[in-house]
Parts: C-alpha cells; sequence; structure tokens
C-alpha cells in the first residue's frame, strides 16, 4: 500500500528520521508530539506539565489539520508521561480537546525518560469518515 507524509509547519519539524505523519489509505499515524514551540523549536512551559499538555494537544492538531482531518477523527492516543502523579492534571486537559461522544481509544504509560527530558508525549491515530 502506498503512503505519503504529512507535514505542517504549524507543528514543530521532527528531530529525528521520522514524519509528522503517514497517511496509508484512510488512515494517518501521527508521531508522538511533544511540547516544542513550531516557530521556535524551543520547549514550551518550563517544567509546567499543563502548559505542555496543551501545546502537545495542539501540535496534534496541527499535524491533522495538515491531513485534512480534525480531532474528531482520532481513534486512538498512546500517551506517555514522566510522572504519573500528574495524570489528572494531564487527563482533564486532554479530555478538554474531546467531545465526550468521540474519545478516542487510548492508553496512559509512565516511561523513565522522554525527549528533550518532557514530561508528556502524546501520539495518535486518526481514521477518514
Amino acid at each position: 500500500m502506498a503512503h505519503t507524509v504529512v507535514f505542517s509547519p504549524q507543528a514543530p519539524a521532527p528531530i529525528g528520521p521520522y514524519s509528522q505523519a503517514i497517511r496509508a489509505g484512510g488512515t494517518v499515524y501521527v508521531s508522538g508530539q511533544i511540547a516544542l514551540d513550531p516557530a521556535t523549536g524551543q520547549l514550551v512551559g518550563d517544567g509546567d506539565v499543563a502548559a505542555e499538555t496543551h501545546q502537545v494537544m495542539r501540535n496534534l492538531q496541527a499535524v491533522l489539520t495538515a491531513a485534512g482531518l480534525s480531532m474528531r477523527h482520532i481513534v486512538k492516543c498512546s500517551i506517555f508521561v514522566q510522572d504519573l502523579g500528574n495524570f489528572g492534571l494531564i487527563n482533564d486537559i486532554y479530555g478538554s480537546y474531546f467531545d465526550a461522544d468521540y474519545a478516542p481509544a487510548r492508553e496512559t504509560v509512565e516511561v523513565s525518560r522522554l525527549p528533550k527530558d518532557v514530561q508528556v508525549e502524546i501520539s495518535c491515530v486518526a481514521v477518514e469518515a
């Protein structure tokens, strides 16, 4: 199956050998997003997990928009956190980006370290209607 790269200048450029997203058929696989400001490439939030989470969600939205999709098209998210003690706050912010009737499947996993020592990274899979 052929696939195409999805790129948005409104989301951070990849910091390694990967694409922001790949479209394969009607499915878009969005790489893990961290709290980088797309304009500067600098980490947002200065250690504030709430600010990081909002930036991650905005970055996901930007990539989906470039693919012609929205948050309502997401069917699955993977959330990686450095400290599950922040789960409640991250969960509340994450949830504010979804209509409760269209909340995707997901998992949340605590990990020992994330790129650039961020506190949260989120990837997703979206499907065209």
